[in-house]
């Protein structure tokens, strides 16, 4: 029944998300110690390069407003809950090639199931995308080539 919940949220936040030029990223639903929570990540399409192209606090106000009134006329979610409306933060999850390609140039880990170049852990700088293999050129100085089906777990590092 959550799963179903989680694809009617997501159908009606993408509807609200695209009239403000924006995506969903995640939709989660679930009980936590406050009671039920439904959890909506909302991104800005696009290379996300500098501050100005981020998912603001007025975005998420905005999107949070009005996918709120949706959610309360739809009648979606059947018990009391928790909106919460955010970006996927700087240290967002890479989840696939896009990701890869949009995010070169940033910095990354990037943990992987097998052993890749004798290593189970890369962090560097994202050079993008060759056919199925993400490029990094890790701490090492080294350029490696990383499948994408060895992936468990990527995620962006916050550089200030």
């Amino acid at each position: 029944m959550q799963g179903d919940i989680v694809e009617q949220v997501r159908t009606v936040a993408a509807r609200v998300a695209a009239g403000y030029g924006l995506e969903i990223f995640d939709v989660q639903y679930r009980r936590e110690a406050s009671g039920m929570v439904l959890r909506v990540r909302i991104d800005r399409p696009g290379p996300g390069l500098t501050a100005e192209d981020s998912v603001g606090v007025d975005d998420c106000a905005a999107v949070s407003r009005d996918l709120s009134a949706m959610l309360d006329v739809e009648d979606l979610v059947p018990i009391a809950y928790t909106l919460e409306v955010s970006s996927p933060g700087l240290d967002r999850p890479l989840r696939g090639p896009d990701d890869y390609r949009r995010f070169a140039g940033r910095v990354a880990k990037l943990v992987v199931r097998e052993e890749v170049d004798g290593q189970k852990y890369f962090k560097g700088r994202l050079a993008g995308c060759a056919g199925d293999e993400v490029l990094i050129d890790g701490e090492d100085r080294k350029r490696h080539r990383v499948p994408v089906g060895l992936i468990t777990r990527a995620n962006l590092e916050v550089e200030f």
